[in-house]
């Protein structure tokens, strides 16, 4: 039995990395870091200079910029200097107007704005903000998680210097030791009063999902499933309403629809995949609500977990990882004991290990599709008691041992994949 302080650290814990965002948040990260330093200078820049991380141009080249109709990081920039509002954390640009977005285009069009490549980090999660104006200066910067200043300058006034040798992008003093154990036995005996919080994440990402449907979002892949579930395609299922929610969040998410998200290790799509097939699950499955906060727990701080040793960003989609958490959920819903979620787990690192991340954008929205696809086989042979075995692939006895196999894969075994990745995706000659 987890201790009361045991508890309160993990309550913690969930409410730092469980929060409501717009947009994706790497852009989305980018428009606060531009915010904070705005805001130091105190009037508009007159130039905005950036060095960001390499995983950090990836998401947010492609993505679509919320209330702006555009994809990109330059009207992120414009935007977090002219409206956005650091205290708003990753919501920095929901006071986003019509007329904002055209004082944006203008300018981005002044050619304000210079953006390169952060050389000599090893921080996959990195951005630098130099702006200036009037002969003054002030500078910002985010390291190791979206919302992180670890510093922070107003001409030669250091206000903030939390900066760090190189470690990467895992925030360990601020970890709370878990295990799949432990995460199990705190969703499932924790009082209902300290964790229905995560109901929250129900309202935000259904609404999202239903936003998608009425608008033609990115690939709308969600309309797409749901529309013909009388076809034999799909079938009017449980299976198709989790697929049809959860990718159809994720289409409006990533084409810049002006809604939150509950997001999850700083991705939205993470919290996305987390959520809605839970959700869908235990609604359609008339479970009850607290059957339904305590999957979301398990779902959600399995993530938070894996991500402890994955880190933030890194060549493996989030989606695995995501679906992973969600897997658990479901196999609780459908009664599943502890050694029958770490069957899950198992079947889920044994299938879909190894999808890459490139980037951020619209069709983030098949990978989660994919994703959750694969948390519902994986919890169905789970309660047969069926799973990967460790005589297969990169699958130990001990969950543990293969939630850690997976995460050395995605942070260490994946770092010439992700070079590569940017590589082609900054040197394409033509488009689709």
């Amino acid at each position: 039995m987890l201790t009361k302080d045991e508890r309160q650290s993990i309550i913690a814990l969930i409410k730092r990395e469980v929060v409501p965002a717009i947009g994706c948040t790497e852009p989305i990260a980018v428009a606060l870091c531009v915010a904070r330093a705005t805001e130091l200078l105190g009037c508009v820049p007159e130039k905005i200079s950036l060095q960001l991380s390499a995983n950090i141009l990836k998401n947010a080249m492609g993505v679509g910029i919320p209330g702006t109709g555009m994809i990109g990081l330059p009207i992120a920039i414009a935007l977090g200097a002219l409206i956005g509002k650091s205290e708003y954390q990753l919501e920095v640009l929901r006071d986003c107007t019509p007329e904002a977005v055209e004082q944006g285009k203008r300018f981005m069009d002044e050619g304000r704005i210079t953006v390169s490549l952060k050389e000599g980090i090893s921080e996959k999660l990195y951005i630098e903000v130099l702006c200036e104006a009037n002969g003054n200066e002030a500078e910002a910067i985010i390291a190791t998680g979206h919302t992180n200043f670890v510093y922070m300058r107003s001409n030669k006034d250091v206000l903030l210097d939390n900066r760090q040798p190189a470690t990467g992008d895992v925030e360990t003093e601020q970890d709370v030791p878990l295990t799949l154990r432990k995460v199990f036995d705190f969703a499932t005996t924790a009082p209902l009063e300290e964790i229905d919080f995560i109901l929250e994440a129900r309202r935000l990402n259904k609404a999202a999902a239903e936003e998608s449907f009425k608008m033609d979002y990115g690939h709308g892949l969600g309309r797409a499933i749901r529309e013909p579930m009388e076809t034999p395609v799909v079938g009017d299922s449980i299976f198709a309403h989790i697929l049809a929610y959860t990718s159809g969040a994720c289409d409006a998410r990533m084409a810049g629809a002006m809604i939150p998200v509950m997001s999850n290790s700083g991705s939205g799509n993470q919290g996305i995949s987390a959520t809605m097939p839970v959700v869908i699950y235990a609604e359609d499955t008339h479970k009850s609500d607290e059957q339904l906060v305590r999957a979301l727990i398990l779902s959600h701080l399995t993530v938070i977990y894996i991500k402890q040793s994955l880190g933030r960003l890194s060549a493996l989609c989030g989606c695995v990882v995501a679906a992973t958490g969600s897997s658990c959920g479901i196999t609780y819903l459908m009664g599943g004991t502890y050694d029958q979620v770490a069957h899950a787990v198992k079947n889920m690192i044994a299938n879909i290990t190894g999808m890459i991340c490139d980037g951020a954008k619209p069709s983030c929205a098949m990978k989660v599709t994919s994703g959750v696809a694969t948390a519902v086989f994986s919890a169905l042979l789970a309660m047969q008691q069926k799973c990967v075995t460790a005589f297969e692939g990169i699958i130990d006895e001990d969950v543990d041992q293969c939630i850690r196999n997976l995460t050395r894969i995605g942070s260490q075994g994946m770092n010439e994949t992700d070079r590569l990745v940017l590589d082609i995706m900054t040197h394409k000659t033509g488009r689709c």
